[in-house]
């Protein structure tokens, strides 16, 4: 039936237009004035390697308080001044899922490091990269927040 110029039942059946559910996800690269910044050797199977710590943006959760969060169960630090650095997307999980994180970085903290159930957590320079295993995309998301 076309009412108003639209054909209402082709729009039921044409999914065209209906958007991918969004997780919103954060990173944040902590930094010392010594070129080191912390990083996470993660241990699950579904993102294994040297990563940045980070994790999900809960419901009504504000996405700095998200980094603020993340950073203290991940790493035990807690974190201020951040910088947003741009975003990195991921479309091809297979689970009808756009994946996007926002990313930041800061050289701004307090605290004792300490590891998660995640993984390892420690500081290292650009010429240890190569040392360990690097999960997708690190790379990448190590130039934007560079």
């Amino acid at each position: 039936m076309i009412q108003n110029g639209i054909d209402k039942d082709f729009i039921k059946k044409d999914k065209s237009h209906v958007q991918k559910k969004t997780k919103l996800t954060i990173m944040c690269m902590v930094y010392k004035d010594d070129g080191s910044f912390l990083v996470e050797n993660r241990l699950k199977k579904d993102w294994p390697g040297l990563t940045f710590p980070g994790g999900h943006v809960e419901d009504d959760e504000l996405i700095v308080d998200a980094v603020v969060r993340e950073m203290k169960e991940e790493t035990g630090l807690e974190v201020s001044d951040l910088e947003s650095r741009g975003y990195i997307e991921w479309n091809e999980f297979g689970d009808n899922v756009r994946h996007l994180a926002m990313l930041f970085k800061t050289k701004t903290f307090k605290g004792n490091l300490k590891s998660s159930k995640e993984g390892e957590i420690f500081f290292i320079k650009e010429e240890d990269i190569e040392k360990y295993p690097l999960s997708n995309d690190f790379l990448e998301i190590y130039k934007k927040l560079k």
